[in-house]
């Protein structure tokens, strides 16, 4: 697999395949919410937009980063949001980094949402697609955030070779800027949990898969089948 590690900024043309990350926190809150039973995340390209969405449809749930504000339901947090039952719900999401970068390539053909929760479903698709040619967009930080090029570096590799050890791609990211942010309470909107959340390796047994749906990118989970299902099919 030929694998390219791009900022946001560097997209010139859509990929073939995308590979969006953004462990701390959009995509891991976006899996949890598909844990707690959501159907969809709605991918909103400004908070405007996002409650704007929400106006239209009362019953869907509205996060965005940062502190609660008016309009909106939650916030981008794991640790929040694992406490609430999304069973049946559409999500609308607008985040700073994540949601933008997955925006940013919605013409590819292929557009998956990843952080290290669900790194191995993403990686088991990219191998059953035999994805040869796959873009990783490492969204925070203007590309440079460590916890996001970790987490794709090692998506990367274990696309190419199942016994990749994340003991050191975790490391990083424990250790990188926004995890420091998120535990002395730089950022707000914060649960205690939410560095450890975002580093809970293989959490969710899915990928996610983001399309363009009546002019939305819409992002849902994709099951793929376990190394054991693999073996006995």
């Amino acid at each position: 697999m030929d694998a390219r590690f791009l900022g946001i900024a560097q997209l010139v043309d859509a990929p073939p395949v995308a590979v969006v990350v953004d462990v701390m926190r959009a995509f891991t809150v976006a899996a949890w919410a598909f844990g707690q039973g959501a159907e969809r995340i709605v991918l909103a390209e400004s908070l405007d937009e996002a409650l704007a969405l929400k106006g239209r449809h009362p019953d869907w749930v509205a996060l965005k980063d940062g502190p609660p504000a008016p309009g909106f339901d939650t916030v981008n947090s794991p640790g929040l949001l694992r406490s609430l039952d999304l069973g049946g719900r559409t999500v609308v999401q607008k985040t700073t980094a994540g949601t933008v970068g997955a925006l940013a390539v919605k013409e590819a053909s292929l557009v998956l949402c990843a952080s290290f929760v669900v790194a191995g479903a993403t990686a088991r698709l990219l191998r059953t697609r035999k994805c040869a040619d796959v873009t990783f967009v490492v969204t925070g930080e203007d590309g440079q955030a460590d916890e996001d090029l970790a987490c794709a570096q090692y998506i990367a590799r274990r696309t190419t070779g199942a016994g990749t050890d994340a003991a050191e791609f975790l490391r990083r990211a424990g250790e990188s800027r926004a995890a420091a942010e998120l535990a002395e309470g730089v950022r707000q909107g914060v649960h205690p949990d939410d560095v450890a959340l975002c580093l809970e390796l293989d959490r969710f047994p899915f990928a996610m898969v983001a399309t363009l749906e009546d002019s939305l990118m819409v992002l849902r989970p994709c099951a793929v089948p376990s190394p054991t299902v693999e073996a006995s099919i």
